[in-house]
């Protein structure tokens, strides 16, 4: 497919802020103490924050849900938050070097999707009524929404910053 060269520049932008969104979640992963990762004090659990967030991340940087492949360690039930404690009393959380390598996988799908996908298409998905430039937009911000959740948790209860990353 050819692009405009404002398609391009608009491309090169939208993934510099997917990689700087990405990159601070990364450093809210990797600081997070072990502790709080496994903690039951929050009704969603930090692990089962990122394992969503990089979820869809991964789900909507695909044409559409039909041709979406979830990563190969993906837990149905992990994939929603709001679940009650009895619900995911039986899952085995994630741990952080799961989801670091899943998010390894997440930062090379959206460096190899974004590209090839064009703005003013689709969003893919019949949930979201907007084209896929402005979809791009509304999974960074989800990323950045629940990075933010994690960084503040990390701040509250352990002290730990997460450092802003302005652009990847």
């Amino acid at each position: 497919m050819l692009i405009s060269m404002e398609n391009a520049a608009a491309v090169a932008s939208i993934l510099s802020q997917y990689r700087a969104s990405l990159a601070m979640l990364r450093s809210a992963i990797e600081l997070c103490p072990e502790d709080l990762w496994q903690t039951t004090r929050f009704r969603n659990r930090s692990w089962h924050i990122a394992y969503h967030t990089l979820f869809y991340a991964h789900l909507y940087v695909n044409e559409s849900e039909a041709d979406f492949r979830p990563w190969h360690k993906h837990r149905t039930v992990c994939r929603l938050l709001g679940k009650s404690p009895e619900e995911l009393a039986t899952v085995e959380p994630y741990s952080k070097a799961d989801l670091l390598e899943y998010h390894t996988l997440c930062r090379a799908e959206i460096d190899d999707k974004v590209p090839r996908l064009p703005l003013e298409g689709a969003s893919g998905f019949n949930w979201l009524p907007f084209n896929r430039g402005e979809l791009h937009f509304y999974n960074i911000r989800h990323i950045q929404h629940h990075t933010g959740q994690l960084a503040e948790r990390l701040r509250t209860v352990s002290g730990i910053g997460v450092p802003w990353v302005g652009q990847g």
